[in-house]
């Protein structure tokens, strides 16, 4: 999520101390104990399941607002069921000694996701990256590797999408000379561009660059071929990005989606019937907002939209959170997991989590909300 407008969700606080531990199930909205009764500190966050383990990588926060960068890095842990989860520290840390680092102590680390790569054997984390002092003006992506799940993750780099290759969408005007009226940097929020983004060339602008890349999400596809999606051209667009063979760099070959819309915090799942969805939300700071959804037979699009998939109360605040990422449950078919954030910015720490059931009815996406459930919904 974007950062450019700071608001506070009217929600209670968790403070910080150790919760009462849940029973088995899901309890959306509350503390959420690890092994150790500590709330889990892994915000915008995505899973790997692997050798019959899931992991769970996010942002590792620390109380007040300084906690809003990276003052730690990206903690990680894992669960045998999705209910109880063992601390195993951090996988990823920021650099302390090196404040040019790209990832220096106090730089904007979001959203790390991390994939597995058959061919190399090696697990590859990807996160939307913002260079220390340097406010949201990077939009970069950084990548880093391990040999293990668990970390030590290593900083590989940090770069911009696909510079000096055209999505293969283009439009004739892209490839235009840029106009004197397309400025160098916009703030980055919905209303920031002068115009409608096709209107205008920020595409053509980052072209020698790279593209910017800021809320971003991962996804294996079933030929293992990866994709990274993520909000570009001043948060008004959505591009869907080929990976390499390697999954450390981009292949060259992407594309861009809902021009104008405005869609951040994506996240993207396939079915049994080979249905891409996705689901992201609005441009609207820390505030939450109405999720939307889409669907399409291709990643490569078309890609129709689908609307707000969260009904009953609260669900034009898509129940107070902000999509992260979509969990496919192992051994379920057709089973998924809607993975949302409720962002405290005045005490990040306390963020809570929202995990709810996806219902596809009549190939639309639904997610109502629920006290507490557990994976019997599935059956």
């Amino acid at each position: 999520m974007r950062k450019y407008f700071f608001y506070l969700i009217s929600i209670p606080l968790l403070m910080h101390c150790k919760p009462e531990k849940n029973g088995p199930g899901f309890k959306p909205g509350e503390a959420w104990p690890d092994d150790q009764g500590v709330h889990i500190n892994a915000h915008g966050g995505g899973i790997l399941y692997h050798d019959n383990t899931y992991f769970w990588y996010g942002e590792h926060k620390i109380e007040g607002s300084a906690g809003n960068k990276a003052q730690v890095g990206v903690h990680v842990y894992s669960s045998g069921n999705l209910y109880e989860w063992k601390d195993e520290g951090i996988a990823l840390e920021v650099v302390k000694d090196d404040p040019n680092h790209d990832i220096a102590q106090g730089c904007i680390l979001e959203r790390p996701k991390v994939i597995y790569n058959e061919k190399t054997g090696k697990f590859v984390m990807w996160f939307h990256l913002e260079l220390k002092d340097m406010g949201y003006d990077a939009a970069r992506s950084g990548v880093a590797v391990s040999d293990s799940p668990l970390g030590p993750f290593n900083f590989v780099h940090s770069l911009r999408p696909n510079a000096g290759h055209w999505p293969v969408n283009a439009k004739d005007f892209h490839k235009s000379p840029v106009a004197d009226t397309v400025k160098e940097k916009y703030c980055g929020g919905l209303g920031c561009l002068p115009a409608h983004v096709d209107t205008m060339n920020i595409l053509g602008r980052d072209y020698e660059k790279g593209q910017m890349a800021r809320d971003m999400n991962l996804f294996v596809d079933d030929d293992g071929i990866a994709y990274h999606l993520y909000s570009s051209e001043e948060n008004s667009t959505l591009h869907i990005s080929q990976l390499s063979e390697d999954y450390l760099t981009y292949s060259g070959k992407y594309a861009r989606f809902f021009p104008n819309r405005y869609m951040e915090a994506p996240a993207i799942f396939k079915t049994s019937k080979g249905i891409y969805y996705f689901i992201g939300s609005d441009c609207t700071g820390w505030a939450p907002n109405a999720a939307r959804s889409a669907s399409a037979n291709s990643i490569w699009g078309p890609w129709t939209e689908l609307g707000n998939p969260c009904i009953g109360e609260n669900a034009h605040l898509t129940f107070l959170s902000q999509s992260t990422y979509i969990l496919p449950v192992k051994g379920k078919k057709d089973a998924f997991i809607y993975m949302g954030d409720r962002w405290t910015p005045k005490n990040p720490i306390d963020g809570k989590y929202v995990w709810l059931p996806i219902d596809i009815v009549n190939d639309r996406l639904e997610i109502r909300w629920k006290d507490e459930w557990d994976l019997t919904y599935f059956e």
